[in-house]
C-alpha cells in the first residue's frame, strides 16, 4: 500500500470487497505558502487548489487524502468531485507515471477520532506526471484498521519502542 504505483482506491477495493466511497471535506484554493505541504507542492503552477477526502469501504474510514492541483488542471480532471482521482485522471487511458517521494508516520487528534484508533499513521505523499510535467501532490494517510486485511505492521513496533 506504502510503495505501490496502483490505486489506493482500487486497493482499498480489492482488500475488503466494498466499494469504495470518496468523502469531499474540502476542496478549495489553497494559500501561495502551504504550511505543512510535501516539498513538491512547490512544483505546481498557482493558482492551487487543495482537494481533502475521506476513503471509506462499508463505511468505515480507511484513509485520508488530501490533493494540491493547479485550478485549470483540477477543473479538467476532477469534473466528478466525488471519484477517485485514479478513475478521473485515467479515464481516457491517457498515460500517468507516479513517483512516491516520502513516507512518514504522522499523529493528529482528528484522524484518531475519525479512525477509532491512537496514531502514528503510515503516511505517504507522491506525485502523478504527464507528459513529463507534475498533474499533482497526494498525502494519504491510512488506518490501522487496514490490518484486519493486510496482517500487524511495523506500527505497532513503534508504538511499542516510543
Amino acid at each position: 500500500m506504502l510503495l505501490g504505483d496502483g490505486s489506493p482506491t482500487r486497493h482499498l477495493r480489492l482488500l475488503t470487497g466494498s466499494p469504495v466511497a470518496v468523502d469531499l471535506i474540502a476542496m478549495e484554493a489553497d494559500q501561495t505558502d502551504h504550511p505543512g505541504a510535501p516539498d513538491e507542492v512547490r512544483e505546481l503552477m498557482a493558482p492551487l487548489l487543495r482537494r481533502q477526502v475521506w476513503l471509506t469501504c462499508g463505511g468505515i474510514p480507511l484513509a485520508w487524502a488530501e490533493s494540491w492541483w493547479n485550478q485549470a488542471e483540477a477543473d479538467w480532471h476532477l469534473r466528478d468531485r466525488n471519484q477517485p482521482i485514479w478513475k478521473s485522471l485515467t479515464e481516457g487511458r491517457s498515460e500517468l507515471f507516479r513517483e512516491v517521494d516520502g513516507l512518514a508516520l504522522v499523529e493528529a487528534d482528528w484522524l484518531d477520532q475519525t479512525f477509532g484508533h491512537r496514531g502514528p499513521y503510515w503516511s505517504r505523499h507522491y506525485r502523478f506526471f504527464r507528459q513529463g510535467k507534475a498533474l499533482t501532490v497526494i498525502r494519504e494517510v491510512f488506518s490501522p484498521q487496514l490490518e484486519t486485511w493486510l496482517g500487524p505492521t511495523l506500527r505497532q513496533e513503534f508504538e511499542q519502542n516510543s
